[in-house]
């Protein structure tokens, strides 16, 4: 296994969804602070804007297209890596998009559309990038999932189950990979403002636009709330950039890392409280009628 010391030598990542939000102040604060970072992103202009930026800073850092639901695009972004800087050190599971909509009226489509990018692209880069980590006994994953991988909410329901799976793949791949020198972190996020609200509204756009039917007092409720969360919003992409710099410097890094004050409560509160009490709680910021 890898020694504490072999920490230094952890310098050349991979940066998936480094185009916007919480990637791309990831992928600019490594290459601030001495990593060679390699920023992957689907969007040309947005690679392009990254790209410009790091240059004027004078960083380290290449942007290039990376599409995690594509085995070809994964592939190539990989090899194009490897042929610049050699094996990956550190992998950022950063790529994500979110799905809001009742579960009775999600398509199937596009719950898989959920998964492809959330959990088999996670599964895709990171197998594409483990034999080298292997070969060289050492390496970091450093996943992304959110405080909705911990507690379930109105609407989430397709976002939070694509967080609760990766947490699961984490937990296994860490118990997997310790043999090898190879270590496994969770980010947890709460609310922080970024690139991904916005997204996630024009992807959800057939069910926030459409008529609620029987989910009217949920969607009117979800509106309330994240009014009420952008309104109080204290945390910058910068702050759980911030948190990831740390992870990867510790010699001995968590397993997981909430990320806001929201996620450390809401983490407390899943392990301490029995779940008709916190079904209440949420149903109560819903304005929802409790659960009989």
């Amino acid at each position: 296994m890898a020694s504490d010391g072999d920490v230094s030598k952890l310098k050349t990542a991979l940066v998936t969804g480094a185009t916007d939000g919480l990637g791309r102040a990831t992928a600019l604060m490594l290459a601030a602070n001495g990593y060679r970072v390699f920023g992957g992103g689907r969007n040309a202009g947005r690679l392009t804007s990254l790209q410009a930026e790091a240059s004027q800073r004078r960083l380290p850092l290449t942007a290039l297209e990376m599409d995690v639901t594509s085995d070809e695009s994964v592939d190539l972004a990989i090899e194009t890596i490897q042929k610049a800087a050699g094996t990956i050190d550190i992998l950022i599971n950063n790529a994500g998009i979110g799905v809001i909509a009742p579960l009775e009226q999600i398509s199937i489509a596009d719950l898989r559309r959920q998964y492809e990018t959330n959990v088999f692209g996670v599964v895709r880069v990171t197998q594409r990038v483990l034999p080298g980590m292997r070969a060289k006994g050492r390496g970091r994953i450093v996943n992304m999932s959110s405080v909705a991988g911990k507690v379930s909410t109105p609407l989430f329901g397709p976002y939070s189950s694509s967080k609760f799976a990766l947490e699961s793949i984490s937990d296994a791949w860490r118990l997997e990979l310790a043999q090898f020198g190879i270590q496994v972190i969770l980010i947890e996020p709460g609310f922080i403002p970024s690139g991904m609200e916005g997204a996630a509204r024009e992807l959800s756009g057939a069910y926030i636009n459409a008529d609620p039917g029987p989910y009217a007092g949920i969607k009117s409720g979800f509106e309330s709330m994240w009014a009420e969360e952008t309104r109080s919003a204290k945390y910058v992409p910068d702050d759980c950039a911030r948190v990831i710099l740390n992870a990867l410097r510790a010699a001995r890094p968590k397993a997981r890392y909430p990320v806001t004050r929201t996620a450390t409560i809401m983490t407390l509160v899943r392990r301490i409280l029995p779940d008709r009490t916190l079904d209440g709680l949420i149903l109560g910021r819903y304005k929802l009628p409790k659960a009989t």
